[in-house]
This record gives structure tokens, C-alpha cells and sequence, in this order.
């Protein structure tokens, strides 16, 4: 044991003993908010070379070098994001850098199909290596915890995502009359399907308006994408569309994301492929009803009426899940969302106070047992 890891253990902070964490990414606000602890010290991200402030990919912390180089500035290595930089070998070798300076490995798994790939293939191979070799496993649903154990035969725990709406955010109240519906398609990431969604959007505006429900939706898409083709397709999808809307703008600040998120009485989710959506988190801490598409875990994340599952790309079964939302859902501006809102927020508090307690729980006992 190293002498600085060593002081650094017999400090305490309100009686519990101080630990200090290599998180990558430190600076994402997941990681942030699950390692709030005053017991728990976290690493700045280490600057990337020629990148940007604020840029933390591909992670420099990945690195055997790095973890060697600065072993006795931590405890605990704690991967979470940025594995899709490199190679299975190259994560491997971090993980025995790791231990050997020490250092407990832990791994939460928030994705096990890849929303920044087209294909996860080469992503699960990474798995295959990073979850038999880590100290402790967490996710985010029991329903990725089952594939983690039915794949690799780990017991992951499962540890529900935290508040996304920070606790002291004012929450807009936009007046509508109308419901409306919307998608937000971002830059056109990999596993967002922007003309599916637009199609289905069209779709279900459709037969919804022609069974007397007054919808009104909205497709927004940043104005700089990652496929200018899509892009083009959904403009043309859309147009002139009765009730069907698209708006292009700059990436959103969180205040106007709020705000944007908060008009709707529905909001869709464009993906194709996925696991957890923070986007989601997001939606249930305003009150916003979510139509997620039947893939990854998505419905598992909060199980209630403000999420409801369809067939991606089939209207039918989008007008069917909107149908569901727009009918059990509180609109915008009402006393109800407020209410729900604020009843979210307290359970929030309480939740996300346990997952702080948590993660600092598990950093101490995986240093206390690797000291032994």
C-alpha cells in the first residue's frame, strides 16, 4: 500500500473513512450525481491531448501507464463510460494495471447495445472481457442484470438511475390546448431512426386525428446532424403533413431543453437500438409520458403508467401507445403535473440518496477487502 492511498484511507469525512475514485468519465453528470458523498473524492478527468476543455474522449485514465503512473492518487477504478475507444486487450491490461496497484475495478453497465455504434458487436466483445474480470458489476433494471447473469454468469447489482432534473431547477409551465406529441432526434446518433420515427409519427397523427383526438406533433432535430441524409428524409417525410411540425435548432441549453420537453404532453423515443435512456430519466422527472420503442429495457426503468412500449416504425401500435398516455397522463400546465412533479422530486430525493449511499458503501468495502 502506498502511502499517500494509505493517509488518504484513515481520513474520515461525517465518520465514514475518505475514499478517492478514478471515475471515467469524472466529469459525466451520471457520474457526478451517483458519487455526491462528502467521503467520496473523485479525479478530474485527465486533459485529452489537442482536445477541447470539457472533452473527455477517448479517456487518458484508460491507459495502463496512466493508472501506474498515478497509484497512489487513488483507490478504486470506476468505468462507466468510453470503453469503445479501445480494444478488448488494451481494457484488459487497464483492468491488471489496476489491480495490480491495488485498486478494486468496478464496472457499471449502462449499455449492452451501443447508442453511439451501428454495430455493438466489437462493443460485446469488450464485455466479454471487462465484466468477468471486474470487482463488482452494477446496472441500471433487473432485466439487464438477468442478461449479465445469463451471459457471463455475474450478479450484478442494480442500482436505479438518478435524478436527471436537478432538485433546484425551476420547472416551465407552458399552456397548451391541443396535446402534442413529440421526438426529439437530436444529431442523428447511431441508434436513432429518424425517418422510422417520422413515418410512424405521420402514421399515428393520423388516425388519431381522424378518431377526433385534436394532436398536434413536433419532430425537432438539431441543425447540424451526423446524417444529412436522414435528416433530408425526415424533412420530406414531414412536409406539409396536417398537424406534423419540424424544427431545427442549435443543441439546447438545459433550460430550453426543459422547457421543450415540458410543452409535451408525450414524447417519443426515436431509437432503434438501446438499453437505459437517460432521456427518459429526464421525461419522468417532468412529468412528461414516454412511448418508448419495444427494444433494449426501457419500460423496465420505471414501471407505471408514464411509460408505455410500441413496435418501432408501426403506427398502429404508436397511435395505440399514445392513445394509452394521452388518456392516463396529466397535461401540461395542469395542477396534476405539478403535483406529480413534485411528488417525483421527493421520491428522487429519497432514491437518489440511496444510490449515494450506495456506491460510497461498495467503494469502501472493495478497498478494505483488496487491502487485506
Amino acid at each position: 500500500m502506498t502511502t499517500a492511498a494509505a493517509s488518504g484511507r484513515r481520513r474520515e469525512v461525517g465518520g465514514n473513512p475518505a475514499v478517492s475514485v478514478v471515475a471515467v468519465p469524472a466529469g459525466h453528470p451520471y457520474v457526478r450525481a451517483v458519487t455526491a458523498d462528502p467521503s467520496v473524492r473523485v479525479l478530474p478527468d485527465p486533459p485529452v491531448p489537442g482536445a477541447a476543455a470539457g472533452v473527455w474522449w477517448p479517456p487518458p485514465a484508460l491507459d495502463p501507464g496512466w493508472i501506474a503512473a498515478n497509484r497512489a492518487e487513488a483507490q478504486l477504478l470506476h468505468i462507466h463510460f468510453g470503453t469503445e475507444s479501445f480494444s478488448p486487450a488494451h481494457l484488459v491490461a487497464c483492468i491488471d494495471a489496476a489491480h495490480a496497484v491495488g485498486w478494486p475495478v468496478v464496472f457499471t453497465l449502462h449499455d449492452l447495445d451501443h447508442p453511439q455504434l451501428s454495430d455493438s458487436s466489437a462493443y460485446v466483445r469488450q464485455l466479454d472481457e471487462i465484466i468477468p474480470r471486474a470487482d463488482a458489476v452494477l446496472t441500471l433494471t433487473s432485466a439487464a442484470a438477468r442478461v449479465v447473469r445469463d451471459r457471463w454468469h455475474r450478479e450484478a447489482e442494480v442500482v436505479p438511475h438518478p435524478a436527471v432534473l436537478p432538485p433546484d431547477a425551476e420547472v416551465p409551465r407552458p399552456a397548451r390546448d391541443a396535446p402534442l406529441i413529440g421526438t426529439h432526434l437530436k444529431d442523428l446518433r447511431p441508434n436513432v431512426d429518424g425517418p422510422v420515427t417520422a413515418r410512424a409519427i405521420v402514421d399515428a397523427t393520423g388516425r388519431l386525428r381522424g378518431a377526433g383526438v385534436p394532436v398536434e406533433a413536433r419532430v425537432l432535430l438539431h441543425d447540424r446532424v451526423r446524417d444529412e441524409a436522414a435528416r433530408d428524409e425526415v424533412l420530406r417525410i414531414c412536409d406539409d403533413v396536417p398537424g406534423v411540425s419540424v424544427m431545427t435548432h442549435a443543441r439546447l441549453d438545459d433550460d430550453a431543453l426543459h422547457h421543450a420537453l415540458s410543452q409535451l404532453d408525450v414524447c417519443i423515443l426515436p431509437y432503434r437500438h438501446g438499453t437505459h435512456s437517460g432521456w427518459l430519466e429526464l421525461c419522468w422527472d417532468l412529468g412528461v409520458a414516454v412511448a418508448a420503442p419495444r427494444v433494449g429495457f426501457f419500460d423496465d426503468q420505471h414501471v407505471d403508467d408514464s411509460v408505455h412500449g410500441f413496435i418501432p416504425g408501426d403506427g398502429d401500435s404508436l397511435a395505440v401507445a399514445l392513445q394509452h398516455l394521452l388518456a392516463a397522463s396529466p397535461r401540461p400546465c395542469s395542477a396534476a403535473r405539478a403535483s406529480l412533479i413534485a411528488r417525483r422530486r421527493a421520491e428522487r430525493a429519497n432514491t437518489d440518496a440511496a444510490v449515494v449511499a450506495h456506491h460510497a458503501r461498495l467503494y469502501r468495502r472493495l478497498i478494505e477487502e483488496r487491502a487485506r
